[in-house]
């Protein structure tokens, strides 16, 4: 019996066209892989997979006819996590989708079923983070840039948030950790890379001279805002980390005042 091993582009456009090979070709895979991903299996036979629109399209309606309600996006959402064997996991659980003639996203017995859904729901809160604690700064052309470094890859989560709040400006969510982003032009937002970084790597601040004027100014007086309703004697520094996790304070500009 061969052992199979099926790579695809990182996407999950790719990886959906991955799992349709898998029936079409009449494979059982022993790993799932992303281009850039381990290969363990040292004597393994590769099929490397081109994304196919349609071919994925195929394999997620076909998700979406059997799942229910929130959950129908619960695979999605683990995708995102990024963890180690997510494919496979999603795979397994896909193959037992199709194959059961009842109900299995709450068959929590099952390990894969229980382990999705706790990714998918650490992503989901990632996500509302995300929504919550960012700071756009103005730039001298008029883009709000905003750099990030989320523990999941959740962009494609928020981009429709934030594209309902700000349509007619134009604003570029950068990721730090993937160095990917997402801009908006006040038409429609395109995923985009940055080689020349005019911004800091470590807490997305836009260089000095290419902010817009006065927002400095603005920064200053939101911080000033933010310790003058800052009553001292109720601070609870403990109680603030647990809503504002302390890996987000290097991006808020307010909280520079408490590291």
């Amino acid at each position: 019996m061969s052992m199979d091993i099926i790579t695809y582009d990182g996407t999950f456009e790719g990886f959906l066209t991955g799992i349709f090979e898998c029936y079409n070709r009449k494979i059982f895979p022993v790993d799932i892989v992303s281009g850039n991903g381990e290969q363990k299996q040292l004597f393994a036979q590769k099929h490397e997979i081109q994304t196919d629109s349609a071919k994925a399209d195929r394999v997620w309606k076909g998700i979406q006819q059997k799942m229910t309600g929130r959950n129908k996006e619960m695979l999605f959402y683990a995708f995102l996590s990024e963890e180690q064997g997510i494919e496979m996991k999603i795979y397994r659980f896909v193959r037992r989708l199709f194959s059961e003639h009842f109900n299995i996203e709450t068959d929590f017995g099952d390990a894969d079923v229980l382990n999705l859904t706790q990714s998918s729901q650490k992503v989901k809160r990632e996500a509302m983070r995300m929504m919550q604690f960012v700071r756009f700064q103005h730039t001298r052309d008029g883009l709000y840039f905003c750099g990030i470094e989320p523990r999941y890859d959740v962009i494609p989560l928020v981009v429709g948030h934030f594209q309902k709040r700000f349509t007619d400006q134009r604003w570029l969510l950068f990721d730090l950790k993937r160095n990917y982003g997402v801009m908006f032009d006040k038409e429609k937002p395109q995923e985009v890379t940055i080689s020349a970084k005019e911004f800091s790597q470590i807490n997305g601040r836009v260089n000095e001279n290419l902010l817009e004027e006065g927002e400095e100014f603005y920064q200053r007086l939101w911080k000033t805002y933010f310790t003058h309703i800052n009553i001292q004697e109720r601070k609870n520094l403990k109680l603030q980390r647990q809503h504002m996790p302390r890996r987000f304070w290097k991006f808020l500009p307010e909280m520079m005042i408490l590291n």
